[in-house]
């Protein structure tokens, strides 16, 4: 047991050496209780459980430039650190595991989380495998590119300027071409990808700025940053994966975020083939059916939607079926689309008002939309209605395997920061 094993068991492993028998830490133990808390130290869990005080990690070893390497300090003086984690580690042990079990958390703490860290660790030690050439490649491709664009806006604007100054862009657009003021905020005229959008139709230089600035950020964020970052030793990309920041539950990756590698666009697609196999494999790539209606299905116990999934039937057009009382066939593309809409909206507990906005219908047309949803799903509607009571009354929900998320807006007296609890 310890303390962020994964520090030390990354630590080994470039020596052959395995940590086994990884049953407890104590930062992991501490996110699961409090998974909101924004700062697992040491110091801090040891003032929480009236431990001895001691340093934390950032206040022994430094921070950033300032952090010193373990050879600038003497044997004892690390020991003598270490023993004071260990008998934190040990002392709160047993308080943590009881309120673990308190919580029904158990399961999720042995057989998820714990068995987790060393995949982790080993997903971080591996690396991904990069083709250094492609992405030289895309860059050369890219800087050309972003020149023709330059060139297309100037000359479509009259004149020269730094596009990358949303001061300028908007006396170039609003000034001069005279396009309709969408938003101002205090520093001039906005220039948002949200107000570009609305802008498209009056003015052909609207997709230029679009695409340069795509191609600038992919550029910029991506290409450049994944060159940066390639270990010279290993030729790959190590990125860290952290267990223990969202408040959710979900794993984050940094340094890079490996789990945001832009998709929607082929521009950003083009980007995924640097990423490649070492010679003599393959990468694989899966992902869930419509997971989210999935586990709907089964903890609202839902039978015409078990029902769908069970037979195999496409759940868009067998919900537009449901809801506008319409056979299978009968189901439009639009009335598809909508119910597509609805079904992941309902997870996410979306509104009239943010559906009309996805759908481009009126507010009254998507409540009546999510209301003949609600009218067809009663278990679904149940659920929800149970959902939010039981976070209201307790200040949590939990997931199937009862982790929990404290939802700290509901205690607000604001109704706004309520709301969006």
């Amino acid at each position: 047991y310890g303390f962020d094993i994964k520090n030390e068991y990354l630590a080994l492993l470039p020596y052959d050496i395995t940590m086994k028998g990884i049953s407890y830490d104590l930062k992991i133990a501490k996110y699961l209780l409090n998974p909101e808390e924004s700062n697992y130290d040491i110091s801090n869990i040891a003032l929480e459980y009236g431990e001895p005080n001691i340093q934390s990690y950032e206040e022994f070893f430094g921070k950033g430039k300032k952090e010193k390497i373990i050879n600038v300090f003497t044997k004892d003086e690390v020991a003598s650190y270490y023993m004071k984690v260990l008998k934190v580690i040990q002392d709160t042990k047993e308080k943590v595991l009881a309120k673990i079990k308190e919580y029904e958390m158990l399961s999720l703490f042995e057989d998820v989380e714990m068995k987790l860290l060393t995949v982790l660790s080993d997903m971080e030690y591996i690396g991904v495998a990069i083709d250094r050439k492609e992405l030289e490649k895309q860059r050369q491709d890219f800087a050309e590119h972003i020149k023709v664009l330059e060139q297309d806006i100037y000359s479509l604007a009259g004149e020269t300027f730094n596009i990358n100054s949303p001061k300028q862009m908007g006396v170039i657009l609003f000034e001069k071409l005279n396009l309709p003021v969408i938003k101002k905020t205090k520093t001039g005229y906005s220039t948002d990808a949200k107000v570009l959008e609305e802008l498209r139709e009056h003015h052909e230089i609207i997709d230029k700025i679009i695409s340069y600035r795509q191609y600038t950020k992919l550029q910029s964020t991506y290409v450049e940053g994944l060159l940066n970052i390639i270990n010279p030793d290993t030729n790959r990309i190590h990125s860290s994966f952290n267990q223990t920041i969202t408040a959710t539950g979900r794993i984050s990756s940094t340094e890079p975020n490996l789990q945001n590698i832009p998709v929607r666009l082929e521009l950003g697609r083009n980007l995924r083939k640097a990423f490649v196999a070492k010679k003599g494999c393959v990468l694989v790539d899966s992902d869930y059916s419509q997971i989210e209606l999935r586990v709907l299905a089964h903890i609202s116990d839902e039978p015409y939607m078990i029902d769908s999934f069970n037979k195999d039937v496409d759940i868009h057009t067998q919900t537009a079926s449901e809801v506008f009382n319409v056979s299978l066939d009968e189901v439009t593309k639009e009335q598809r689309s909508a119910a597509k809409a609805v079904n992941f909206g309902i997870v996410y507990g979306i509104s009239d008002f943010g559906l009309s906005s996805n759908l481009g219908i009126t507010k009254k047309k998507a409540g009546e939309y999510i209301k003949s949803y609600l009218d067809r799903y009663k278990n679904i509607e149940k659920y929800m209605e149970d959902i939010v009571k039981k976070a209201e009354d307790q200040g949590y929900v939990t997931t199937i395997l009862n982790r929990r998320r404290y939802i700290n807006e509901l205690k607000q007296k604001n109704f706004m920061i309520r709301n969006l609890g």
